[in-house]
């Protein structure tokens, strides 16, 4: 599942008419760059969320058969429904198997191959949730959570941050109302108190595109790349 429902208020004016998603990075929408990366891991049944503008993402991807993909798509009402009421509310197109999901508006080179595959173990493990931390950047300088031999904590030393990029087990959401707002950081902290969220580092290029600032500035380093 990828995450595209935000309204993007910090990226105004850019946002009015344009959902965040769809700004270009190297010429191509941000959730372009997430959809190739996982079609490339093998990874081609997506649900994306939508409120803001949503029909201009249904307009530029619709079905997904131009990048090889199959879409469907998630509509919230105006306001959006918070990160675990968007995914309470898509449950019903996500199955009963463990899933990920990616925010919309980050650029990430992760490995969405080798982590699909370490959270296909969810299940027989009895976890509830793995989440990709990253090293703290500018704007995030405390953290999130910390990683420790492989698992999640909710602890104040030692902290990094929550990617966006998250498996999580479809009971993770149980007794969620599927048309009210939730924050899923709550979930996850009871879910870490119980020892049920695992994790992993990624130490390459992640970049949380939340300003017009950083928006070009992660569109200079991948012009730069390419």
């Amino acid at each position: 599942m990828i995450l595209a429902a935000g309204r993007g208020e910090r990226m105004r004016p850019l946002t009015d008419h344009l959902p965040k998603p769809l700004l270009a990075v190297g010429g191509r929408p941000l959730i372009v760059w997430h959809i190739d990366a996982l079609r490339a891991a093998g990874i081609t049944d997506l649900v994306i969320n939508h409120a803001h503008l949503g029909y201009r993402l249904v307009e530029a991807l619709g079905d997904g058969s131009a990048l090889g993909v199959r879409i469907a798509w998630s509509a919230e009402p105006e306001g959006a429904l918070e990160t675990a009421g968007g995914i309470a509310h898509a449950r019903h197109l996500l199955g009963e198997a463990p899933f990920i999901v990616v925010n919309g508006d980050i650029w990430c080179d992760a490995d969405f191959g080798a982590f699909a595959t370490a959270a296909a173990t969810l299940s027989a493990n009895g976890d509830l949730a793995r989440l990709l931390l990253v090293d703290n950047p500018p704007h995030n300088p405390a953290g999130d959570f910390v990683l420790r031999d492989g698992r999640v904590h909710d602890e104040a030393d030692g902290r990094l941050t929550f990617s966006g990029i998250g498996a999580y087990h479809p009971a993770l959401f149980d007794g969620l109302d599927p048309d009210a707002p939730a924050k899923l950081a709550p979930r996850l902290r009871t879910a870490m108190r119980e020892g049920r969220v695992s994790g992993a580092h990624h130490g390459g290029h992640w970049h949380d595109v939340g300003t017009p600032q950083r928006l070009a500035e992660v569109d200079a380093l991948v012009r730069g790349e390419r």
